[in-house]
């Protein structure tokens, strides 16, 4: 009688672990789904700024044609750009053709003057902080998410419950590289 006891024990306590490993899946997983979503209100804002943005600059600096057109396919890109690996790669490719967009304004004092504009890049630059950290605030999640389906024994649980893994929403090479490098200082 003792044995039957000692199973039901075992089985109650492993029954609730699993229970209690699934719950804690799920519960990572909705907070990794609700970072992304962060993400992606703050990436709209970004969006909803650039035409202005470009139509500005525009005004100014006409002839620079080439840089509009990759600015606009770029955000168009990015705007059209399904899930989470997709949509990375977009959001890195718009970055890099928006940088392009300042080192042409750059070019330009009046523009650099205009206060339109500098209302235009104080907000975009407000709107990039705020991706920013809305994408460490996905990472962070995003690694405890796969932590917990790497470990043992929840690995078990998630195996089972076919519970997949999470990209981190990671740099691209140019800007990796450019982080890896001492800045220049000249007087």
């Amino acid at each position: 009688m003792t044995i039957i006891w000692i199973v039901i024990a075992v089985v109650a306590i492993l029954a609730i672990y699993v229970i209690y490993a699934f719950n804690r899946l799920i519960s990572l997983r909705n907070r990794t789904k609700e970072a992304w979503s962060d993400i992606e209100v703050q990436l709209k804002r970004r969006y909803d700024l650039i035409p202005n943005l470009v139509n500005t600059v525009k005004g100014y600096a006409s002839h620079e044609k080439g840089v509009f057109e990759k600015v606009t396919q770029a955000r168009a890109n990015a705007l059209s750009a399904k899930g989470p690996e997709e949509k990375m790669k977009a959001e890195n490719e718009l970055s890099g053709t928006l940088k392009s967009l300042f080192a042409v304004a750059e070019a330009y004092p009046n523009l650099r003057a205009s206060e339109n504009f500098q209302k235009l890049q104080d907000e975009l630059t407000d709107a990039e902080d705020k991706i920013q950290a809305s994408r460490r605030f996905y990472n962070a999640n995003v690694r405890d998410f796969n932590t917990i389906i790497e470990v043992f024994p929840s690995n078990i649980i998630a195996g089972m419950f076919s519970f997949k893994q999470f990209e981190l929403f990671e740099l691209a090479e140019e800007e990796k590289e450019a982080a890896n490098k001492a800045p220049e200082v000249k007087f």
